[in-house]
């Protein structure tokens, strides 16, 4: 029986709704914006925050890193001595790896020869545990065992599937062939499986046996898989437990002197899941772009309402007959719904199309450090949301037709042959109510676009500490640990390449530098001052820079004080040093003062001869940090990835702005995407609301200018009606929007989240929509002729 009636109640829609083609077509495609989008984001969310990561039981798995509070330091790396110590005492590890990834944001580069032209490949350096902690097995050949990361052993290296296809044309036999690499004969011992990905490294070529007993500073990350019941919180305080142990094999003098950092910095553990590693803070701005999208859904049912109401309105002798003729409120109520979930069917599968394109959208535009773009896409759990989402917004504004009409009655139904002079007082208010939670959240959605604008341009105004990054080019380099035992070699080798590219026609500098600014590639340290040594405890962390003579000179970097480092100085050696003139501040107040002083350590002062200016270096949100520039003289500086700097006019780089602004662009597009979509949507259910209004009072405003009213006065009237319900939602969405404000607190720079500016252009843009909205029924009303209007009933 059922069947039968929900077959019959859907025949009877497809029929209604062929018969509308201009209100099926609206109603369809304002769904489709609604559910595409609101599909396309949960897309995104699945992929990155919800979806587990593609290893065995990934929730066992930790990333392990240190906190170091006393200098201000957190998720600092690890040595090798901490790696040894956690190796061996750990009570909840069931095992921990080491692995390198090189400086910044920038992947270890290894140079390859041998095999066709030389090229640079991104490398990862991994001890023997980490393959399988993450559960990899290779798809040809071995793993690394531990005697691959034994001093003295073979050169080994295992390749990925890509580089495996696209350089050795997925030869099997491989395996034991020896290329160059960095130098050295290596034999590949593996090939990985064509889904393996190391955390989000996507461009990964081949991984690299790390051998830590030739390592040396706090330069390591590590995963580690907890054993079988484990928490975080008993693995954070095995950590704990350990830390001291790393000093034991010290000599006493070095022992005693490392205790007492220890204490100072008051090192601790830092634990995080290796899922909420990777992700960071992503999360919320995810979330903030999705509660946007969710509205523009809301706005988009509220609209498919409001035209549903009116187009119901016009049916209510035919819904009168039906009760006439036996139908029971029930009846008529389910035939109402079902035309209603047949809309949200027809708008759920053409919006997902919609979220298909959109995704690839939202791909393109994310920003270069969103985790886990790979796992995007519509998949099973995406199909079920969108499934989800469509039932919900068809009963969501469909369960308002039977609450409304079904229980019509059919004695005024059959009366009302012709049409009403007004619509009733309730359904009146119903239609008002959605234009004014339509106009509400649009607003919401403006506003928090508007707060994007404004961060968006304080961002871009303020300057990263450097002229001109646009002419600045920068890429990295590897030295192989050979040249690297001659540092003297290399610094003079250095000058040499820096001279041949200052050669160059159209390169105004170049320089060199242990990491390049704005890149996360710079070390951090106490530095001590002389004249302000603190008793019984450390200095605070300084960021650190080894540069070349002309590294100030290319990156644009002002010198307020003092000089420029020049090569006498670094090949001779000098104790010099440069700071940045929030340090100098910091210590002497006037930058012109800190000439002359001593900073380093007491076994080792420099002086500084140059003050110069901040540079931005965590990215222009954020304070500029107090930095030291000590000259290129040591083996340290070519340890890991530095980098060359180019200027040139032509060199056409937006690398700098770019990563620093894409996250701010991201969702700077998507909100005022969805406040765009907001804001039509908004418009149209206005334009509605207003142009039923006055067709239905045709016969009052025939009235009214047979009596004498002017057209002006009528324009008057109806563009009043359109202004007061705008006006109301705009009080409503400025509540909402205060309320939700602190949502959106920590994605903005240089604005308020109540900024009065923001909000009272958006108020205004929304008036001035309202008044375009209701112009055109406003000016049909003007035309109505009052003798065909008084006949009109």
């Amino acid at each position: 029986m059922f069947l039968e009636t929900f077959a019959q109640d859907l025949r009877y829609t497809v029929r209604i709704l062929r018969k509308s083609p201009g209100f099926t077509t609206v109603a369809v495609l304002t769904l489709a914006l609604g559910i595409g989008a609101t599909t396309a984001m949960f897309s995104v969310v699945d992929g990155v925050l919800l979806r587990p990561l593609p290893y065995p039981q990934p929730g066992r798995l930790v990333e392990v890193g240190l906190d170091l509070p006393g200098i201000n330091q957190f998720n600092w790396p690890l040595c090798p001595a901490d790696y040894f110590t956690f190796r061996e005492q750990s009570r909840t590890f069931q095992d921990i790896g080491l692995y390198y990834t090189g400086f910044g944001a920038s992947l270890y580069s290894a140079n390859v020869t041998g095999v066709g032209r030389p090229e640079h490949v991104p490398a990862l350096g991994v001890t023997d545990e980490v393959l399988p902690i993450l559960g990899v097995t290779p798809l040809l050949g071995r793993s690394f065992t531990r005697a691959d990361d034994e001093p003295g052993s073979s050169d080994t290296v295992m390749i990925t599937y890509g580089y495996w296809r696209s350089k050795f044309g997925g030869d099997r036999s491989v395996i034991g062939k020896a290329i160059d690499v960095d130098g050295k004969p290596t034999t590949i011992i593996g090939v990985l499986p064509q889904r393996f990905r190391f955390l989000d490294m996507t461009n990964l070529g081949m991984l690299l046996p790390l051998r830590p007993r030739l390592l040396r500073g706090y330069n390591y990350f590590a995963v580690a898989r907890l054993k079988p019941g484990v928490t975080l919180a008993e693995a954070s305080a095995d950590v704990a437990r350990m830390i001291p142990m790393e000093l034991q094999g010290d000599p006493a003098e070095m022992q005693s002197h490392r205790l007492n950092w220890f204490k100072e910095s008051r090192i601790g553990p830092n634990l995080q899941p290796l899922k909420q590693y990777m992700i960071g803070d992503v999360g919320k701005v995810l979330w903030v772009v999705v509660g946007g999208v969710g509205l523009v859904l809301v706005i988009a049912c509220a609209n498919v309402a409001n035209l549903l109401l009116v187009k119901v309105q016009g049916r209510q002798q035919e819904l009168a007959i039906r009760a006439a003729l036996g139908g029971s409120p029930g009846r008529i109520a389910g035939g109402l719904l079902v035309e209603s979930l047949v809309l949200a069917v027809i708008g759920g599968a053409l919006g997902l199309l919609f979220a298909y394109g959109g995704l690839q959208a939202l791909i393109a535009l994310a920003p270069s450090d969103l985790p886990r773009l790979n796992d995007i896409g519509i998949d099973r759990l995406v199909l079920l949301f969108a499934l989800g989402v469509t039932m919900v917004a068809g009963l969501l504004f469909g369960s308002m037709l039977p609450l409304r009409y079904a229980g019509v009655r059919e004695g005024t139904g059959l009366r009302e042959t012709g049409r009403s002079v007004s619509a009733s007082r309730e359904r009146h208010r119903a239609r008002n109510a959605l234009v004014v939670i339509q106009v509400g959240l649009a607003l919401v959605l403006l506003v928090s676009s508007g707060l994007m604008i404004r961060t968006f341009q304080a961002l871009i105004h303020v300057q990263p500490g450097f002229t001109a990054p646009a002419e600045v080019e920068t890429f990295h380099v590897h030295f192989p640990p050979e040249m690297i035992k001659a540092p003297e070699r290399l610094v003079r080798m250095d000058q040499a390449i820096l001279d041949s590219i200052e050669a160059i026609p159209g390169v105004s500098s170049a320089d060199f530098s242990s990491a390049v600014p704005m890149d996360a590639g710079a070390e951090s340290g106490p530095v001590q001052v002389e004249d302000h040594m603190l008793q019984g405890q450390l200095p605070p962390a300084r960021r650190l820079f080894w540069v070349s003579p002309s590294f100030f000179r290319t990156m644009g970097i002002p010198i307020v004080a003092g000089r420029d480092l020049t090569w006498d100085d670094v090949l001779n050696k000098r104790p010099v040093a440069i700071v940045s003139e929030n340090l100098a501040r910091e210590y002497w107040h006037n930058p012109s003062d800190a000439l002359g002083k001593q900073i380093g350590n007491p076994k080792a002062w420099r002086q500084i001869v140059g003050v110069v200016g901040n540079v931005y270096d965590d990215g222009t949100s954020r304070e500029a940090p107090a930095t030291v520039y000590w000259p290129i003289t040591d083996a340290d500086v070519f340890l890991g990835q530095p980098g060359f700097a180019i200027r040139s006019a032509r060199a056409g780089s937006q690398a700098f702005m770019s990563e620093i602004m894409a996250r701010v662009s991201f969702t700077l597009v998507m909100l005022s995407l969805a406040g765009g979509m907001a804001l039509l949507l908004g418009a149209i259910g206005l334009y509605g609301v207003i142009a039923y209004s006055v067709s239905q009072r045709t016969r009052e405003i025939g009235i009214r200018m047979a009596l004498g009213a002017q057209r002006e006065y009528i324009l008057r009237l109806i563009l009043g009606q359109g202004t007061k319900l705008a006006l109301i939602g705009v009080a409503t969405g400025i509540a909402a929007a205060l309320g939700l404000s602190h949502f959106l607190s920590s994605l903005l720079y240089g604005v308020k989240p109540t900024d009065p500016l923001t909000f009272l252009g958006v108020t205004i843009v929304l008036v001035i929509v309202a008044l375009l909205a209701s112009y055109i029924p406003a000016r049909r009303a003007m035309r109505v002729d009052p003798v065909i209007a008084l006949r009109y009933e």
